[in-house]
């Protein structure tokens, strides 16, 4: 058997550990116990991914979840230090509203979105988290937001615009 081996540049990522929750599965004998973790891991730089790990033991469920992570990795349009326009997510119960915000705003979000949008390298941001409070699914709800983002140039593309009127009002006001 031929033995190959692999070149990578180990990349290093902004990994959060968004909830560690004890779940348990109903047996004849009784309940039987194991670990979830879910962990958001992003490069700062527009790429982030969500990884879920189970296991009997917390560490082995984190180095899951980290692995998973890393591979569910998706590219975020990102404008500047925000985002292009705003968004609403949505997953079961849990709605995020992601509004983009002009410079020096800060991330305003809490909990797992501000684990997403700051790993993903956004910088300025408001959002609000409606509906349901579910760790989990709060976090995929704001993926999912992020997956709708498209850049003002493929946007102003689709609706034959200009780019200047498809920019946020802000930057819009500096080259007016």
């Amino acid at each position: 058997m031929e033995k190959r081996e692999f070149q990578t540049m180990e990349q290093t990522y902004d990994e959060r550990v968004i909830e560690i929750a004890r779940v348990a599965k109903v047996v004849k004998g009784g309940r039987r116990f194991q670990f979830r973790v879910a962990i958001v891991a992003g490069d700062n730089n527009g790429r982030v991914g969500l990884g879920v790990g189970k296991a009997n033991a917390v560490p082995d469920a984190m180095r899951k979840a980290t692995e998973r992570a890393h591979r569910n990795m998706h590219q975020v349009s990102i404008y500047n230090t925000t985002i292009p326009h705003e968004v609403l997510g949505r997953v079961a119960g849990a709605r995020v509203l992601l509004r983009p915000a002009s410079p020096g705003t800060g991330v305003i979000a809490a909990g797992g979105v501000r684990a997403v949008v700051e790993a993903a390298g956004i910088r300025d941001i408001l959002t609000k988290s409606l509906g349901s409070a579910n760790d989990l699914n709060v976090v995929k709800a704001t993926f999912l937001a992020l997956d709708q983002l498209k850049s003002p140039e493929e946007e102003a593309a689709i609706r034959g615009k200009s780019l200047h009127e498809m920019l946020p009002f802000w930057d819009r006001r500096k080259h007016a």
